[in-house]
């Protein structure tokens, strides 16, 4: 095998060394992750390297999806902190860089106590904002909000992070992850995510509004991934979750949730061309949308996506919603929760949701007719899926027993770029094994 020299960027420290490395070896920590990947490109395969296959989804269109394949030996890391993470984001510029994440990267291993501004303190700000004193009709203001807002920043500054263009971010082996992170895919191109546990970001500093509906509500910020206003992206053979923190384990203030969860995958303002693949999206309530406002109009002709082969097991809603969009969902596995159950497919403004040859396991008890939810008037094809194994007409079941939202059929457009289509009653048995972090074959 050969070597050379190199001038390369250890990460994690101030520090730019010479060195003599393998020219397969990595940047940043090496030793068995760098045995690993040796291994990988001994059996012929390098998962960094890999690149979209042509014709597979909206993701491969025009120049396709690359990411950065193409990276020198002088861009490529491997990270085992999430320390490490960033400064291999920002390291390079738009240059191809590979970037291998090593075990589980944790944004909030401090706690939220170290994000907290002085004087914040949550049990004042319960006092301040009881509606029994504050009431329902104005947001709240004043000292403790102020400081909440402030506690907010310094977490969003620590868990967040921007990926740039010509980049591939790729796990290794089957425990890599990012814990309490919020990935940010903004204003770039050509970008592919892999075989990453993604454990969605828990807002430390939700707030409270006490206009939102008829009793208030808590919001938080904050999803895991964020696709805005980017082309040309790869989000594949990922497990996005709530992990040590689902909903159920959330509390109750002023008899609402404490909601510190956010999306787990958010398609919006512009982006297009994306492809998610083989992903699994688990125990989660607004899980995946796709255009994030009725009035940004600006996303016509944008917010083209194909989701295939993803596993959405225990989803409340948005698996997911569309606005504006040409979407391509087929091939998927919806298992629908026992309780709290929504919807899966969201038809929103000027949507165009394709909806094929899907698979739905459905508890006793919940109808057929939830799977499909109409927010705006957009016709919509749902052909050739099965519920627990029978073919069923969803729009026909849906109209049935919706008559209030009747649902028009034929989306307009014929989805071109798909590769593989599997018949939708094998695709529980394909998709539940196959699909998520550290199943890639």
């Amino acid at each position: 095998m050969q070597t050379k020299k190199c001038h390369r960027h250890v990460i994690g420290t101030s520090l730019a060394v010479g060195c003599t490395a393998l020219v397969l070896a990595v940047t940043g920590t090496v030793g068995t992750a760098q045995a690993q990947v040796t291994d990988e490109a001994a059996r012929g395969r390098d998962l960094g390297r890999e690149t979209l296959p042509a014709g597979d989804g909206w993701g491969s269109y025009g120049t396709g999806t690359t990411g950065g394949a193409a990276a020198d030996a002088e861009h490529q890391y491997t990270v085992t902190t999430w320390e490490e993470f960033g400064a291999a984001l920002k390291d390079g510029g738009d240059a191809p860089k590979i970037i291998r994440v090593k075990g589980a990267l944790n944004a909030t291993e401090q706690g939220c106590e170290a994000f907290e501004a002085e004087g914040y303190d949550f049990d004042q700000y319960l006092a301040d904002y009881d509606p029994a004193v504050w009431g329902y009709d104005t947001p709240v203001s004043g000292e403790q909000e102020d400081l909440r807002a402030a506690s907010a920043a310094n977490q969003k500054k620590a868990i967040t992070v921007f990926v740039p263009a010509n980049t591939t971010i790729v796990g290794v082996g089957k425990d890599a992850g990012i814990v309490g992170g919020s990935l940010q895919i903004k204003g770039v191109d050509n970008v592919i995510v892999r075989n990453l546990t993604v454990e969605s970001p828990l807002d430390c500093f939700p707030q409270w509004d006490p206009t939102d509906g008829a009793t208030g509500a808590w919001n938080s910020e904050y999803d895991a991934a964020v696709v805005y206003g980017s082309t040309h992206v790869w989000i594949d053979h990922n497990t996005f979750t709530d992990g040590a923190h689902p909903d159920s384990s959330l509390p109750r203030y002023y008899g609402e949730i404490y909601q510190q969860h956010d999306g787990e995958l958010d398609i919006v303002r512009g982006a297009d061309l994306v492809t998610a693949s083989w992903n699994t999206f688990a125990d989660h309530d607004k899980t995946l949308m796709i255009g994030n406002s009725d009035s940004l109009v600006s996303d016509r002709g944008k917010l083209r996506v194909t989701l295939h082969h993803n596993l959405f097991r225990n989803v409340i809603e948005r698996a997911p919603r569309v606005r504006f969009g040409q979407v391509d969902a087929y091939n998927n596995h919806y298992v629908i929760p026992e309780a709290g159950y929504v919807y899966s497919l969201g038809i929103g403004i000027e949507s165009q949701l394709v909806a094929e040859k899907n698979a739905f396991t459905l508890p006793e008890g919940v109808s057929a007719a939830k799977i499909l939810k109409k927010w705006k008037e957009a016709p919509v094809t749902a052909e050739g899926n099965y519920v627990n194994g029978e073919a069923v007409d969803l729009i026909a079941v849906h109209n049935a027993e919706i008559p209030e939202e009747t649902l028009q059929s034929g989306a307009g457009w014929t989805p071109t770029l798909r590769t593989r289509v599997d018949d939708p009653r094998a695709l529980p048995g394909i998709i539940d094994n196959r699909a998520g972090a550290g199943r890639l074959r």
